[in-house]
């Protein structure tokens, strides 16, 4: 699945929202997205999919929120 996918599967089982180095381990641990190379999943990679995507994502007091 794509990164976004993979971060609102974890964030739709979370309430109060997660940081992005929970949301990547998380996303690395159950191989929810692999990335082309071969590397993990970054927190960098899950902040920069957050803000590519605001209409689905929130960031608030240091937590990625959904904002459905």
């Amino acid at each position: 699945m794509k990164i976004e996918e993979a971060i609102l599967y974890v964030l739709s089982e979370r309430n109060g929202g997660l940081k992005t180095e929970q949301i990547a381990e998380i996303i690395n641990r159950r191989k929810l997205h692999v990335r082309k190379d071969g590397l993990p999943v970054s927190s960098a990679q899950v902040f920069a999919a957050v803000m590519r995507n605001s209409q689905v994502f929130a960031k608030s007091e240091g937590r990625i929120m959904l904002l459905m």
